[in-house]
């Protein structure tokens, strides 16, 4: 395809009781056509997205104005470099200059703790 390119990164995940999992992680074909950088706050409370599943605060999803539901898209965050890949399941952010929110799971995952400076990356 043109324009994309396979991005795979290292990860470690702790398992609790002092396992550990290491490895690379493939996040797929990223499209430069997709991307988008601004502010990104995240959300916990709520029933239901506005796809109607029952939302999971602790999810690797978010929020986006326009992007389809389904849609993966790459999170960095801009402070740390830290990375999430997270799926589109409710709309929103609707706070002025923000650009997505993420669920206190995916905003865990990156660190992020209050507004943060993210770039979004759609993975095809």
């Amino acid at each position: 395809m043109i324009g994309t390119k396979s991005v795979r990164r290292s990860v470690a995940v702790g398992l609790g009781c002092g396992l550990a999992l290491a490895g690379t992680l493939d996040f797929g074909d990223v499209s430069a056509a997709h991307a988008q950088d601004g502010r990104a706050s995240w959300y916990a409370s709520g029933s239901r997205t506005a796809n109607g599943e029952r939302f999971n605060p602790n999810g690797l999803t978010a929020a986006h104005r326009s992007l389809p539901f389904g849609t993966r898209v790459r999170v960095v965050n801009q402070t740390n470099g830290r990375a999430v890949v997270v799926r589109i399941n409710d709309r929103g952010p609707f706070a002025h200059g923000r650009i997505i929110d993420l669920s206190r799971g995916s905003a865990r995952a990156i660190g992020m703790s209050g507004i943060s400076r993210v770039a979004l990356t759609v993975v095809e």
